[in-house]
């Protein structure tokens, strides 16, 4: 294997990609093939947003970095489960864009997805996704939602205002990232 490939390889392996692990009605509904734009280039970016609507530009929309690295948009009341394909990502979340000085740049974007449920260190997949497309973007997550497990009860937490108490037995939840147990 050649150097370079061999970089890319041990980039990919240190990747933390996660599972979904919401509701598995949604994920039993998921038809392959039906998921979000997948937007690797400036391009694909220009023809997906020509194609939205003033009313769709006004709210966020769902989004998850693909586990090959690129973007996938698709409308806000979007299962991110579905905007993946079922498959796993290596973030997801909800996303706004705004043309600023000639070019599109994004306004907002968050981690707040319950089906994914990833930890804010996976801001540096989509800067790197968006990077990727030429988008303008901010330095991190504009809003950052903490996701929990909690080892009593079992049941996935947002944990709010540093209060590492699970909301549905009160048992502590733990500082480090641990929702899904497999990951």
């Amino acid at each position: 294997m050649c150097r370079k490939c061999s970089r890319l390889a041990d980039v990919s392996a240190r990747r933390q990609s996660y599972r979904y692990v919401g509701p598995v009605e949604l994920k039993a509904a998921v038809r392959p093939g039906r998921g979000g734009r997948r937007i690797s280039s400036a391009a694909d970016f220009g023809a997906w947003i020509t194609e939205r609507s003033a009313a769709e530009l006004a709210e966020p929309f769902t989004f998850v970095v693909g586990t090959d690295g690129a973007l996938r948009l698709a409308p806000r009341r979007s299962e991110h489960v579905t905007c993946a394909d079922g498959a796993m990502v290596l973030s997801a979340g909800e996303i706004s864009f705004v043309r600023v000085a000639g070019r599109w740049a994004v306004s907002e974007v968050s981690n707040q997805s319950t089906g994914y449920c990833p930890d804010g260190a996976s801001w540096s997949e989509v800067a790197r996704a968006l990077d990727d497309v030429g988008l303008g973007r901010p330095s991190g997550f504009t809003h950052e939602v903490t996701f929990r497990r909690c080892p009593g009860c079992q049941e996935h937490n947002i944990v709010r205002e540093d209060d590492f108490v699970c909301v549905f037995c009160g048992s502590d939840l733990p500082q480090t990232w641990n929702v899904d147990p497999t990951a």
